[in-house]
């Protein structure tokens, strides 16, 4: 059994996807191989440049609070490094590009190297130092201890150097200088540095420790033990950074009031901190509290976010120089493969579609013979079964259609033939035209009046304009009406036509139609029931409607001929020379007011046994 056209074609654009997913895998693999493999040294000694660069601006960000004026740092640190440095606000908007020239630049790299932001980082630069100053934790007789703002959450992370002016830190540099002339006088080596960087004086002295012949050297700090010579005022911050940390600490301690969090503020150095008071109940809202309050208080005295930008542009293209020879390689291959199987699979896709085509140009040109050979089942299949079915339905339609041609033609000579045929001899003299003759040249006219009148009704039927006037009637009723009216026939006959009706049986139906259709119904059975026989009227109630039912004693109907009794002109006694009478249409004119009236016919008979048609009418 073949698979659905749909799985088919699926199939095949996974097999093209994957071939292409595939060579693009090793396009790019072997590319970018060899691409970094010549990079990957001239990257290790980047890192350390651009590094530096990220630093420089860290620490202009922390010292101006806005970015106005580093357009001539970034020239600076371009040429000094020999790399383009961009800096753009996070719209977009450059801020300054060492390689623009009169407002105009090449373009940017597809994404940045790093975003400076020196108020939200956990570890902000501030003046050149990481987020880390010294805070001493006294507890009986224990030296002091670094703590990092990583190690202290809501800890202000600003380096106590930080936002010193000229006259603070000539006043430190004095207390610092004081204090090593105090070391020196008690024997031991101290000299005063900077902290990565910063300008904050910073005194180190000798540990008494050595490393193959070297003295060690360690930070002090005021307050340890046994130190005399460390002034107090040495390491304590900038009134810039008091007031910062003031108001960091202040709107930390409103975020935190307000979530209803427990906290506590220590100092260390001059600096306050806000901790939790449970050390391991740290949460994302004091986290969230704490940093907010870090930023907002910073951020009227450092610049805003910047995206920076390092390098011209991305210089890895795997189309260019010897990777487009290959690149154009594989790309031939894909669209080779995909094309043989495309061609293979696609030509047993469009046989049966060439197939349903030749013959559709056939029945077009008259041959209603035409079909198509059909195997699987998938869609295509299917669409031969239903192209074959059509055919054949086209061609017994169109038999039909001649055969009513044929036999309209014949049910309308054999009137007109007689009603010319005595008008002629009436003319000549041969028959007089007397009240006979006028009486049977008027029984002809009917037949063709009648004729012409079921071939309007199934006309209006096909037309779907066949109206119905419906009224509630009682069926028991029109039943007896209908036996009244054909009792004469049906006696003349020497056939007995009763009714079998209950006592009443009320629907809404166009009693002209009910009545028509079962005296077509009673007229059939009167014409096929042998003299001596019975034909009997029913109604009865079944569920929700009424079966009218026309039972006769007559010779009854093959079963070859029983699907074919409601169609137009079709006679199961095919002898046109035979003696019952009837155009061939009032089966197919009852069938059409069943349905009009939203019921159905249905027929039963055996041979030699009788008939049964009953109509089933739906009692709403």
């Amino acid at each position: 059994m073949r698979r659905s056209v749909l799985v088919r074609f699926l199939g095949l654009s996974l097999a093209v996807a994957l071939g292409a997913v595939i060579a693009t895998a090793v396009i790019a693999t072997y590319s970018t191989s060899e691409q970094l493999q010549g990079e990957i040294d001239a990257n290790n000694g980047q890192l350390q440049v651009d590094g530096q660069i990220y630093e420089r601006l860290s620490r202009y960000a922390s010292d101006h609070p806005t970015w106005s004026g580093v357009d001539k740092l970034v020239h600076e640190l371009s040429d000094e490094l020999g790399r383009r440095i961009a800096l753009t606000k996070p719209d977009g908007t450059v801020i300054a590009d060492s390689a623009r020239m009169l407002g105009a630049g090449p373009e940017l790299p597809s994404v940045p190297a790093a975003t400076v932001d020196v108020r939200t980082q956990g570890n902000a630069k501030l003046a050149g130092a990481v987020s880390v100053y010294s805070a001493r934790k006294t507890a009986a007789g224990k030296a002091d201890t670094m703590v990092s703002a990583a190690a202290l959450p809501g800890l202000y992370p600003a380096y106590p150097g930080w936002g010193l002016t000229d006259e603070e830190l000539a006043e430190r540099t004095r207390l610092a200088q004081q204090a090593t002339e105090c070391y020196a006088a008690q024997g031991r080596y101290a000299t005063v540095s900077s902290a990565g960087g910063a300008n904050m004086p910073v005194v180190m002295v000798e540990s008494g420790q050595t490393v193959n012949g070297t003295n060690l050297m360690q930070v002090t700090k005021p307050g340890a033990p046994d130190d005399k010579c460390l002034p107090p005022g040495v390491n304590a911050p900038s009134a810039k950074a008091k007031l910062v940390n003031d108001d960091e600490v202040r709107r930390a301690t409103d975020c935190l009031d307000a979530a209803g969090l427990d906290y506590s503020v220590t100092e260390f150095d001059g600096l306050r901190a806000v901790e939790p008071k449970d050390k391991t109940a740290f949460s994302d809202q004091f986290a969230t509290c704490t940093t907010e309050a870090r930023s907002q208080a910073l951020a009227p005295y450092v610049a805003p976010s910047a995206k920076l930008y390092l390098g011209a542009k991305s210089t890895f293209n795997v189309f260019s120089g010897e990777g487009l020879l290959r690149t154009a390689a594989t790309a031939l291959g894909v669209l080779l493969i995909a094309a043989l199987v495309m061609l293979f699979a696609g030509r047993r896709l469009v046989r049966p579609i060439v197939a349903l085509t030749g013959a559709a140009q056939r029945m077009r040109n008259g041959d209603h013979a035409a079909r198509v050979p059909v195997t699987g089942k998938d869609e295509v299949a299917r669409l031969g079964h239903a192209f074959n079915a059509m055919a054949e339905s086209i061609q017994r339609h169109d038999f039909q259609r001649k055969a009513m041609v044929s036999d309209v033609a014949h049910e309308l000579r054999t009137p007109l033939a007689n009603i010319k045929g005595y008008l002629v001899a009436s003319e000549d003299g041969v028959v007089p035209l007397d009240s006979e003759l006028v009486t049977s040249l008027l029984e002809e006219t009917g037949l063709l009046e009648h004729l012409v009148a079921d071939l309007q009704d199934l006309a209006l039927a096909d037309a779907g304009m066949l109206r119905l006037h419906k009224a509630p009637r009682d069926l028991t009723e029109l039943a007896q009406q209908v036996v009244s009216a054909h009792r004469p026939a049906a006696e003349s006959a020497g056939i007995s036509l009763t009714a079998d009706v209950p006592g009443s049986a009320p629907a809404s139906v166009d009693s002209a139609r009910i009545r028509q259709a079962l005296g077509n119904l009673v007229s059939n059975a009167i014409r096929f029931t042998p003299s001596g026989g019975h034909v009997v009227v029913g109604v009865r109630r079944v569920d929700d409607g009424y079966h009218l039912t026309v039972t006769d004693s007559g010779t009854g109907i093959a079963d070859e001929h029983l699907p074919h009794l409601f169609d137009r002109f079709y006679r199961a006694e095919q002898s046109r020379s035979r003696t019952t009478g009837g155009s061939g249409l009032g089966l197919a004119i009852t069938k059409h007011l069943a349905e009009a009236h939203d019921g159905r016919i249905t027929v039963t008979s055996r041979v030699g046994s009788g008939s049964t048609f009953t109509i089933r009418i739906p009692a709403g």
